[in-house]
């Protein structure tokens, strides 16, 4: 409880989430805005990786319709996935600092970039499709 100036006690303001603010101490501020942009940066990331994904298609560039599409939807789906890993990337992280634990590798970082690697595997195949007809 924090005391007002009248000697009256204020109820601690409720964080969200709970789950992650209601565990251990507050950590260094400097390491949770250091995590928040990380998570931003996934949310760039994400962002990035749709608009490519709709690019691709929306532009219709001389490639293989099916390679486009299939390439298209790769990047699409990696961008919808990639706030999940924001997300508890960010509450995994910021429990580790709170708990003075080491802190957690990336989980769905490896399939994410998979995922573009797939999607630039197809836009290479359907541009030597194209060009070979």
């Amino acid at each position: 409880m924090v005391k007002q100036p009248h000697g009256q006690p204020r109820a601690q303001p409720r964080r969200f989430p709970h789950s992650v603010f209601g565990v251990g101490d507050e950590p260094d501020p400097r390491f949770s805005l250091a995590n928040e942009r990380t998570f931003l940066a996934w949310i760039r990331t994400a962002l990035a990786l749709i608009a490519a994904g709709v690019a691709l298609e929306a532009f219709g560039l001389p490639l293989n319709p099916g390679f486009r599409l299939v390439a298209a939807l790769v990047l699409i789906v990696a961008g919808i996935l990639t706030p999940l890993q924001a997300w508890f990337g960010w509450m995994r992280t910021e429990k580790a600092l709170r708990s003075n634990r080491p802190l957690p590798a990336p989980v769905l970082a490896g399939p994410v970039g998979l995922a573009v690697i797939f999607a630039g595997l197809f836009v290479v195949l359907g541009l030597l499709f194209a060009s070979a007809q």
